[in-house]
């Protein structure tokens, strides 16, 4: 699959859309059955390890809210920087700030991810993240902050 700028967007803003369900099963299917992640100190293959990540990783990150952005693409591949908010069993929420690289297969199915993200710990007063984002915002670029 080769990407126009349009394309690209449309690819960014079902995967946001599709992670914000926190389905790990429905999540899973946008990926190539042999597809290889790194996601931040751990490496999962295939999409038995993907759901099983993906239900580990929800069941702490609790009411997980996620924005992605188009930052790049050629070819096949795009780039990707994100936020999302959650909190863990104790309350404290939490704002993960990231950057993805996506490789796609002929399909549209992507084959690699590789994620470095970074955690800060917010108060629930400063929560910008919540739910789906609206149809009116999408697009609408991320803080840096």
């Amino acid at each position: 699959m080769q990407f126009d700028e349009e394309t690209a967007r449309r690819k960014v803003q079902a995967a946001e859309d599709n992670w914000n369900t926190r389905d790990p099963e429905r999540v899973a299917l946008a990926y190539t059955e042999d597809c290889v992640w790194r996601n931040r100190d751990q490496h999962v293959v295939g999409r038995a390890q993907i759901v099983e990540f993906l239900t580990a990783k929800w069941a702490r990150e609790l009411d997980y809210a996620l924005r992605k952005e188009l930052w790049g693409f050629r070819g096949n591949r795009i780039g990707v920087r994100f936020q999302y908010e959650s909190h863990d069993a104790d309350g404290q929420w939490f704002r993960s700030y990231g950057n993805e690289l996506w490789e796609f297969d002929d399909s549209g199915l992507m084959r690699r991810r590789e994620a470095s993200i970074n955690d800060v710990a917010i108060d629930a007063s400063e929560r910008r993240i919540r739910g789906s984002r609206p149809e009116s915002e999408h697009g609408v670029l991320l803080p840096v902050f």
